[in-house]
């Protein structure tokens, strides 16, 4: 029997492209699910698979690799899209598509499936990674091919087949929720309408700034090769590291992003991102690098950190160009090594200090007092030099 290998998360969506799937292929579903860090219940999983008459389920823990091998490297770069948002959806599919090719060719699966919706940007991701490891497996978009239309056609559907439909916390069917160690997204319903404030209850990793404590958090995070390996002089893995400031930024009310973003093909989205750890990483890497970094490398990654947070965003993680921009960003990154003190209070984070055995940053040279150390004689000629350039186009 020919086999499909379904990203498949346990829930509405996937449980309906299972079926659908079974209908129309008239194929073995492989049911794979990467634990990347997200809200899941394996035994629900499972049991969910099973009643739709899966044999092979297949679930991953790959919580650390995600976050040593993805999310560091994007912190690193200080990848932002249009100026707030972290990307913690985007970064999540390459690892999850390269996996899915790699059980395909293991078990002889002939082709791979996902959830994601044709009007999305997780569409080109998934396939864009299935295209650099498994070019002659079928890719199968059931919602670029099915006569479902709506999430209406969903739920119909899905009492028609006897799948369960989860509820929100108000009774309604939930919003498109995606989730994982790095951040939580929320789109649709009452979202989709950017006049609309985004109620309270959906947000699921962070307190409102408002409830967040009365008295400051203070955090002290080491960096050792550019990358974050303790909290408060305790040293952790990748994955504990970043579980441990999700709990304590979450509850200081920091990470919370309400984006109008412009998709990749096109279509422009409002979403509600929670991103409390990588909020607080993202800053802690910027003061670090302030003090080791010297002025040509730092704005030499300033100038490309669009472009790569684009290619990210668009599904180019595999890509040459993002690999070739990342060996520019970690060029001299053995050099970013210390710790940042910071301050967590009602949504905000505040630099409290930066320490570093690193000699890019001079007390000589910046101290009122002491000149001796800076030739200011050539500073008149480095005035006349940029006056010149002035009208120059």
């Amino acid at each position: 029997m020919k086999k499909i290998v379904l990203a498949y998360s346990g829930g509405l969506d996937t449980s309906i492209i299972l079926r659908w799937l079974q209908e129309n292929y008239k194929a073995e579903i492989i049911a794979y699910t990467s634990d990347i860090g997200q809200d899941m219940d394996e035994k629900k999983i499972i049991i969910n698979a099973k009643r739709l008459g899966v044999k092979k389920i297949i679930i991953e823990n790959l919580k650390n690799t995600f976050v040593k091998d993805y999310v560091f490297p994007m912190i690193r770069a200080h990848a932002v899209y249009e100026g707030v948002y972290l990307l913690g959806t985007s970064i999540a599919r390459p690892l999850i598509a390269k996996r899915q090719i790699e059980i395909a060719k293991k078990f002889g699966a002939y082709a791979v499936s996902h959830g994601a919706t044709g009007k999305g940007n997780d569409q080109v991701r998934f396939e864009l990674g299935y295209a650099y490891f498994g070019k002659k497996i079928k890719v199968i978009a059931p919602w670029r091919e099915w006569k479902l239309q709506s999430r209406t056609d969903l739920i119909k559907y899905a009492k028609k087949n006897n799948i369960p439909i989860p509820k929100d916390k108000k009774g309604a069917p939930p919003f498109s929720i995606d989730d994982n160690i790095f951040h939580t997204s929320t789109e649709g319903k009452v979202l989709e309408h950017p006049k609309n404030s985004a109620p309270e209850f959906i947000f699921q990793r962070t307190v409102s700034p408002e409830k967040a404590p009365n008295k400051t958090t203070k955090v002290t995070i080491g960096f050792k090769n550019g990358d974050p390996i303790s909290i408060n002089g305790k040293k952790l893995s990748p994955e504990k590291l970043l579980d441990k400031l999700n709990d304590l930024a979450g509850k200081n009310g920091i990470g919370r992003v309400d984006l109008v973003e412009n998709r990749f093909i096109g279509i422009k989205s409002r979403g509600v991102y929670e991103t409390p750890g990588g909020t607080v990483l993202y800053s802690a890497h910027r003061a670090i690098e302030s003090v080791t970094l010297d002025k040509e490398t730092a704005h030499a990654k300033e100038r490309i950190m669009p472009a790569y947070a684009e290619l990210v965003y668009n599904g180019y993680w595999f890509s040459k160009k993002r690999i070739k921009l990342q060996k520019i960003i970690d060029k001299k990154r053995n050099q970013v090594a210390g710790d940042v003190v910071l301050g967590l209070y009602k949504g905000n984070i505040t630099i409290l200090s930066r320490r570093t055995k690193n000699k890019a940053y001079s007390l000589k040279k910046v101290s009122f007092e002491e000149n001796k150390t800076f030739n200011k004689s050539k500073i008149e000629n480095f005035i006349k030099h940029h006056s010149k350039q002035l009208n120059k186009s």
